[in-house]
């Protein structure tokens, strides 16, 4: 434990008051895994905590005094790292019928704090400054079980606070553990209260869910429950029936394969950047899981026993965008996953039909910045058994990013532009700005993607050419 947080222990014992560490960083103490957080419970009220940090700390702040929470940082001394705590006050959550926020009561006890904790896992501490551990609720006992368990019975935690279940699903992804069966009975019998929870909360947790070296557990688990059918909808409807022809493949267990494959084409991690696309990427994890879920929409049966999902695609990316919208993702999150999703199958057919230069570069210029990503997510969608069709693929594929490699040394692949800009057609045409220069700008761009860089004597006599066919042509 770092030697401020028990100087820090040691503060608040003076002042009469206790102060534990709690939580996630006990927990991961016991696991081997360091901890970024320093979590901290105390009988203190949150002005008497703030009082303590602002002598102790070199900055604070008070932006969780609503729940009890007081942060502050302690500066690095003689080259160690800077602390960064948050202390919060004894406390319980419960939802209000109908709410969407938690109403927080402050407590007295820690024990009483642990016991409206999530889980047993989390519901362990030390006290500060003489290091005693504190584990009511054999906490330890379960983490080294693999068990999920809740200190009281999971349906009056999971009322308390219903985002607890996304939480179960998340730590079976992050922790690798098992969910008790009364913690299980109680996902689904209660999986609809996750409703009253902000849409905020549950993107959050959904967040840390994907970013876990294995999300499908996780997955799996807001799926079986129910809870997916709340939070991720498209999830659970890509579970598409399979007649006895067995005439597709299982979308699900295709999406959830796609996601680990795609996981696996991450380059470096987020703390060692190497790479084009360092893990966790949300982006192309999303895309991953996401990518068929305009089939069901789109699911037709052929005459002759064929399944069709024709522009599933572009229905895909709208109930991305739709459903991640919904669940209060950043603009640029919703638009890169929406997408590749439109994208994921551009290059299907590559392999049959010899592409030009030209569709080469309109590849490229349509993914633009998710270049890299589109690349393994499309790898990533091949999960044949067929080990002749999957090799034909992958080396297909191989041939596509040669090809780009190659116009990459000639052109500038990744900002193609007309030859002209709109201030040299203007001049060339004799016309000031208007839609008709855009126009000229699209033909320019057309031809630039067709024929690749000209010199600008070139450019201009086909911008004349067309300008004049243009004209002719105009009944004006």
């Amino acid at each position: 434990m770092a030697p401020a947080a028990l100087e820090l222990g040691g503060v608040f014992a003076a002042a009469g008051h206790e102060l534990a560490l709690v939580g996630g960083p006990v927990r991961d103490a016991f696991l081997g895994r360091a901890s970024a957080d320093l979590d901290f419970a105390t009988s203190a009220t949150p002005e008497q905590s703030e009082a303590l940090l602002a002598a102790w700390a070199d900055a604070h702040w008070d932006i969780g005094r609503e729940f009890g929470t007081i942060g502050a940082r302690r500066f690095g001394r003689e080259g160690s790292a800077d602390v960064v705590v948050e202390v919060t006050t004894y406390r319980t959550d419960a939802y209000e019928q109908g709410s969407r926020k938690p109403v927080v009561a402050f407590g007295d006890t820690l024990d009483g704090d642990l016991s409206r904790r999530d889980f047993t896992v989390n519901a362990m501490a030390v006290r500060l400054p003489d290091l005693v551990f504190v584990d009511p609720f054999d906490g330890l006992a379960d983490l080294a079980a693999g068990v999920l368990r809740t200190p009281v019975t999971a349906e009056q935690s999971f009322d308390d606070d219903p985002l607890r279940m996304m939480r179960a699903a998340r730590f079976t992804a992050q922790l690798g553990m098992g969910l008790s069966p009364d913690v299980a009975e109680a996902l689904t019998a209660m999986a609809g209260r996750i409703e009253i929870v902000s849409a905020e909360r549950v993107r959050d947790e959904l967040t840390k869910l994907m970013l876990a070296a294995d999300p499908r557990p996780g997955l799996e688990v807001l799926v079986d429950s129910g809870l997916a059918a709340h939070v991720l909808p498209e999830l659970p409807a890509l579970q598409l029936e399979i007649d006895e022809h067995h005439r597709h493949k299982d979308v699900y267990q295709h999406s959830l394969t796609v996601l680990a494959q795609a996981i696996e084409l991450e380059t470096g991690t987020l703390e060692d950047p190497t790479g084009p696309v360092p893990g966790p990427d949300l982006v192309l994890r999303l895309a991953a899981l996401l990518h068929d879920c305009g089939k069901p929409a789109t699911r037709r049966f052929e005459a002759g026993g064929g399944v069709s999902f024709h522009h599933h695609e572009v229905v895909g990316a709208k109930l991305v965008a739709k459903r991640l919208k919904a669940l209060r993702f950043d603009k640029e999150t919703v638009q890169a996953v929406a997408r590749l999703t439109e994208l994921h199958l551009r290059f299907h057919g590559y392999g049959e039909v010899a592409w030009s230069d030209s569709a080469v570069r309109r590849y490229v210029t349509d993914a633009g910045p998710l270049l890299e990503r589109l690349h393994r997510l499309t790898r990533s969608d091949c999960t044949t058994r067929n080990r002749r069709k999957a090799d034909r693929l992958s080396f297909a594929y191989d041939d596509l990013e040669a090809r780009i490699a190659e116009l990459r040394e000639h052109e500038e692949l990744a900002a193609i532009r007309p030859d002209l800009d709109g201030t040299q057609i203007m001049a060339i045409l004799g016309i000031g700005p208007g839609r008709e220069v855009g126009e000229a700008y699209r033909f320019l761009l057309d031809q630039r993607m067709e024929k690749g860089p000209q010199e600008p004597e070139v450019a201009e006599a086909a911008l004349r050419a067309w300008w004049a066919e243009r004209s002719a042509g105009d009944p004006a």
